[in-house]
């Protein structure tokens, strides 16, 4: 228990919303803006037990996380059933909850740093929570409303369970762009569906190790691994934002994709898909800072784990103070990362309070379009 606890990263929000599902047992097709009418027609609030049903089977395991949550009726009353300490989101909470509750509590999640918004509702929650997080952090939905259109939800209750619990033991979780969708409820209740898209946010899924590049034997292909981190990487280049590319031949594979000249040991600086500078030093990276929006893409460094601190130290200290961490996409092959036995990445940069704030989940980008959350660490 004690190794498990060394583990203890992972900073998880739960929101419920109370009302989510009144609806359905009393046949008003939904929750949105009926709550009170289902109530008094008998309507037995369920969004809670839909909570429970999602973690009551893994408790020791999420004794691991590091709860946030508002207090009842939208969340700490599960989590003291459960025996799961928590910390009280900053937020008043009434009885009577509305989307502005959800929103705040989203809002003080978010001021928290958390990894992950797991939350209890249906396609309105989801709407809710979409327009605070958009893809921000990313969020899973326990299925507990009378309609369930958005695929930001796991399959059942038990299954969101599930999907927290790998994450919590190091598996390879996948991060993917779902669509929050709701239909019109008014319509809906005269037999009209009337789907509609809001909005897209990250979800953590379940799925093999291996997605998209495989062989014959089933492994992954570095080649073409990395040939899919750089088209990703190439495709969603934005005009005057300066890209530090290095150093390292994971990297290299977006310098070619580019037709660029390459410093394989170094950090080059590329502007509108052209060349600007080659091998970068510190200070020539705190000059561009100076002038243009950068973006760095780093890589880990296999069997060590470093993601910051070897091999790559023109990214100094100031370096990433001046550029700022939300700059910075980390790329990795699943066999890269699947090869570390659990192990976390790590920040060495000399500076013991960056190193700190550089602990944190991060999305590592894995393949076109397709991410997973890893634990960095200093030590």
């Amino acid at each position: 228990m004690e190794e498990l606890q060394s583990k203890k990263s992972l900073r998880v929000a739960l929101i419920i919303n109370p009302v989510a599902g009144l609806g359905g047992s009393v046949a008003l097709k939904g929750s949105d803006g009926v709550s009170e009418k289902a109530l008094e027609l008998g309507a037995k609030k369920r969004s809670s037990d839909r909570a429970l049903m999602a973690l009551q089977d893994f408790g020791e395991c999420f004794q691991l996380i590091e709860w946030f949550t508002p207090g009842a009726p939208m969340g700490a009353q599960v989590l003291k059933e459960l025996g799961l300490p928590f910390k009280l989101l900053p937020v008043q909470i009434k009885e009577s909850t509305t989307a502005e509750h959800t929103a705040s509590c989203v809002n003080a999640a978010l001021d928290l740093n958390v990894d992950l918004i797991l939350f209890a509702g249906g396609d309105g929650t989801a709407r809710d929570i979409c327009s605070v997080v958009g893809d921000r952090v990313p969020v899973l939905g326990i299925p507990a409303g009378v309609k369930i259109h958005s695929g930001v939800y796991a399959v059942t209750p038990h299954a969101a369970g599930e999907i927290l619990a790998a994450m919590v033991s190091g598996e390879l979780v996948d991060i993917k762009q779902q669509e929050v969708r709701d239909i019109d409820e008014t319509a809906f209740r005269n037999n009209s569906v009337k789907s509609k898209y809001f909005g897209e946010m990250q979800v953590p899924s379940k799925g093999e190790f291996l997605q998209h590049t495989k062989d014959g034997s089933g492994k992954e292909v570095e080649d073409l691994t990395f040939s899919e981190i750089s088209d990703f990487i190439i495709d969603h280049m934005e005009p005057e934002v300066v890209y530090l590319i290095g150093s390292g031949k994971s990297t290299s594979y977006i310098m070619e994709g580019l037709g660029l000249q390459n410093t394989l040991l170094g950090i080059d600086a590329v502007l509108d898909k052209t060349l600007l500078m080659s091998d970068l030093k510190e200070e020539d990276i705190l000059m561009l800072a100076e002038q243009y929006r950068i973006k760095v893409v780093i890589s880990v460094i296999g069997g060590q784990g470093h993601l910051f601190g070897r091999g790559n130290q023109q990214l100094s200290a100031e370096v990433i103070r001046k550029i700022g961490i939300k700059n910075f996409q980390p790329i990795a092959s699943k066999t890269k990362l699947k090869n570390l036995e659990g192990r976390p990445l790590i920040a060495d940069t000399g500076d013991r309070d960056l190193d700190l704030s550089l602990s944190r989940n991060w999305k590592i980008l894995t393949g076109y379009d397709d991410f997973v959350l890893y634990p960095v660490i200093t030590r």
